[in-house]
C-alpha cells in the first residue's frame, strides 16, 4: 500500500518528504536532547501538568500565574500532548513539528507571494543553530507561526473571494505568535505594515480592499497592548551589575547591552584571516547559524544552502542578462543599460506573476529581519535577553528564499538539490545527538537515587559536554528535580514570561546559576536536601559536612548526588 502511494506522488513531493524526514531525524536518534534550557522547560511543563499532584512538591510551591504570558503556547501545547504520551516524547513531537514547520511555513509564504516554493527547503538547517542549542524553544516555535501569519495577511488582500476567511485565520495566527514569543511578534510589527504597503489588491488601490487584512491583526494588537501595558507597568528591581536584574530604567543606556556592528557581522559570517595577517581567508563559517557540533561538521549544510542560493542567483541573473542582450532590437531602441536594469528587476518574479514592487516583498521581509539583527540591543536587562541575535535565523531563512524565480524546469531540478542538503544536515547532528544521549545517561541514572519531593540545588561547575558545544549541563539539577517531583534552586518560574509562579518567596540561591562557587551554606544550601555536583569533588564544596549532615548518595559518570542524612 505504501509503495503504491509513493509511486503516485510526484518526484518533487517525494523530495520534500525526504528532506523533512532528514530534518527531524536527529531529534529521534536520542532520548535526551542537547538543549541548554530544555531541562528547565521540561521541569516547568511537568509542574504545569501535575500541579494538583499531592505526591509532588508542586501544589505546595507553585501556582499558575494569573496573567497573560508569552510562553503559554509551548508549555500548554506540550502539556496537552503529555496526556497522550510521556513528557519527553511529547516534547520531541512538538520539536519535530517546529523543524518541519519552518520550511513548510516558508513554502506557504512563498506560494502566497506567487513565487516558487523550492527555496523554502534551503531554510531547513536554520531550524537548528544557536537559538535551538540554547533551548530558546518558545522563540523558535514562533517563527513558523509568524511566517504563516505573513502568508495569511497577503491572501487577505489579494484573494478577492476568501478575504474574510484569510482575515479570520490571520487573527488566530497572530495571537498564537504572541502566545509563543514576543520577538517574532515584534518582527511582524514591521513586516505586516511593509506587506500592507507593497501588496496590490486585484481590484485597485482603494483602502477599503485592505480592511479585512487590517481587521485580522486587531485581536493580536489589542492583546499585545494589554500585555505590554501590564509588563512595563510592573515595578522592576534595579540592581546594577547583578544578573537577571535591571541596571537602570528600561530603555536607559545603563540597561541596554549592545554588540558592535563588527561583532554582529562576525557572528553571522566569520572570515578569519591567515595566521600571518594577510588578506587570505582561511575558512568561512557561520557561528550562530550552526555550531552545535564540536568539529564544526554541522556548518557544511549551512554553507551548502548558501552556495545553492548564490548559484541560483547568479544563474538567474546570467539568464536574464543574456535575454536582455540577445534582444538586439530592444537594446538598439532603448539602450543597453535600461535593458540590463530591466533584467535585474525581472529576477525576482516570473513574467506576469507579480508587479514591479510586489516582486521584491520576500527580499524586503529578509531586509527587515537583517535590520533588527543589526540594530537592536543584545540585552534589555531585566526584560529581554539575547535579543538581536535571535533574529539571525529568521534573516538567514528569508535570505535564502530571496533567490530569483526561475522557469519551471529549473524550479523542479533545484528542489532535488535543496533536498540533498538535508542529508548533509542530518548526518553530523544525528551523530552528535547520539553521543550526547550516551553521555547524559549518567545524569538520568543519578536521578534514580533521589528521594520523592526532592529539593535540589544544582552545583554544576563543569557545564560543558564532549558531544556538543553549548553548556548543556547548566540546568542538570532540573533533571533530578523533575524525576523526583521536587523543586530546583533556579527556575523559570521566577520570570514573568513563565505561566507559573511561586506561591511564596522563591527558594534561596546564588545570584546566578553560572556561579555555583557563590553558594553559601547558611544563606542558601541548608534549604535543600539534594545537591547535583559536577566538575569538582563534593568534599571540596561541603568539607566536614559530608561526614555529618550529608553523604554521597550516588555517583554516575562525572556526576555526584549528595543528600542530607
Amino acid at each position: 500500500m505504501v509503495r503504491a502511494l509513493v509511486s503516485r506522488l510526484p518526484l518533487e513531493r517525494l523530495a520534500w518528504i525526504f528532506a523533512l524526514i532528514c530534518g527531524v531525524a536527529p531529534l529521534w536518534a536520542t532520548q535526551a536532547l542537547p538543549l541548554v534550557d530544555l531541562p528547565q522547560h521540561l521541569h516547568l511543563i511537568s509542574v504545569l501538568h501535575r500541579l494538583n499532584d499531592a505526591s509532588t512538591l508542586y501544589p505546595e510551591i507553585f501556582a499558575r500565574r494569573p496573567e497573560l504570558t508569552p510562553y503559554l503556547g509551548y508549555y500548554y501545547a506540550v502539556s496537552l500532548l503529555n496526556w497522550l504520551m510521556p513528557l519527553e516524547l511529547a516534547n520531541r513531537v512538538f520539536l519535530s513539528a517546529y523543524v518541519m514547520g519552518l520550511p513548510l511555513s516558508l513554502a506557504f509564504l512563498l506560494k502566497s507571494l506567487k513565487r516558487p516554493t523550492w527555496p523554502a527547503l534551503l531554510a531547513l538547517p536554520f531550524a537548528y543553530g544557536d537559538s535551538f542549542a540554547w533551548g530558546f524553544i518558545n522563540y523558535c516555535a514562533s517563527l513558523p507561526l509568524a511566517l504563516i501569519t505573513c502568508g495569511f495577511f497577503v491572501r487577505a488582500i489579494e484573494d478577492t473571494r476568501r478575504r474574510r476567511t484569510w482575515s479570520i485565520a490571520l487573527g488566530f495566527s497572530l495571537v498564537a505568535v504572541l502566545l509563543f514569543h514576543v520577538q517574532a511578534f515584534a518582527w511582524l510589527g514591521v513586516a505586516l505594515p511593509f506587506l500592507l504597503l507593497t501588496t496590490p489588491a486585484p481590484e485597485g488601490n482603494s483602502w477599503r480592499l485592505r480592511v479585512p487584512a487590517v481587521a485580522g491583526v486587531m485581536p493580536g494588537v489589542v492583546l499585545f497592548v494589554l500585555w505590554i501595558g501590564l509588563r512595563v507597568g510592573q515595578p522592576q528591581e534595579i540592581a546594577p551589575g547583578q544578573p537577571w536584574r535591571s541596571w537602570g530604567p528600561m530603555l536607559s543606556k545603563e540597561n541596554l547591552g549592545w554588540k558592535s556592528l563588527e561583532q554582529n557581522l562576525g557572528e553571522f559570517i566569520s572570515m578569519p584571516r591567515a595566521a600571518d595577517g594577510s588578506a587570505q581567508v582561511t575558512e568561512i563559517s557561520f557561528p550562530i547559524l550552526a555550531g552545535i557540533t564540536p568539529d564544526g561538521s554541522d556548518q557544511r549544510a549551512v554553507k551548502l544552502v548558501f552556495l545553492i542560493a548564490l548559484g541560483a542567483m547568479l544563474f538567474g541573473f546570467s539568464r536574464a542578462v543574456g535575454t536582455a542582450v540577445l534582444s538586439a532590437r530592444a537594446v538598439k531602441e532603448q539602450g543597453l543599460v535600461p535593458q540590463l536594469l530591466a533584467a535585474g528587476r525581472g529576477l525576482f518574479s516570473l513574467p506576469g506573476e507579480e508587479g514591479p514592487i510586489a516582486r521584491w516583498r520576500i527580499a524586503g521581509l529578509a531586509a527587515l529581519a537583517v535590520i533588527l539583527f543589526l540594530a537592536l540591543p543584545f540585552d534589555i536587562r531585566g526584560y529581554m535577553y539575547y535579543l538581536n541575535t535571535r533574529y539571525a535565523h529568521l534573516a538567514a531563512a528569508l535570505l535564502v528564499c530571496s533567490v530569483p524565480a526561475l522557469a519551471a524546469p529549473w524550479d523542479k531540478r533545484l528542489v532535488y538539490l535543496a533536498a540533498a542538503a538535508s542529508l548533509v544536515l542530518m548526518l553530523p547532528l544525528r551523530t552528535a545527538f547520539q553521543a550526547f544521549d550516551v553521555e547524559s545517561r549518567a545524569l538520568t541514572e543519578l536521578a534514580k537515587s533521589a528521594a520523592p519531593k526532592a529539593r535540589v540545588m544544582g552545583l554544576t561547575y563543569a557545564t560543558g559536554s564532549r558531544a556538543v558545544t553549548h553548556p548543556v549541563y547548566l540546568h542538570a539539577g532540573c533533571v533530578v528535580a523533575r524525576e523526583a517531583g521536587g523543586l530546583t534552586n533556579f527556575s523559570f518560574a521566577l520570570t514573568p514570561h513563565s505561566p507559573l509562579m511561586y506561591r511564596a518567596a522563591p527558594p534561596p540561591t546564588m545570584a546566578s546559576e553560572w556561579r555555583p562557587d557563590q553558594m553559601r551554606w547558611e544563606e542558601h544550601g541548608k534549604f535543600y536536601d539534594h545537591f547535583v555536583v559536577r566538575g569538582v569533588r563534593p568534599e571540596q564544596i561541603f568539607g566536614p559536612r559530608l561526614q555529618s549532615e550529608l553523604f554521597i548518595a550516588a555517583q554516575s559518570g562525572d556526576f555526584f548526588l549528595v543528600r542530607k542524612r
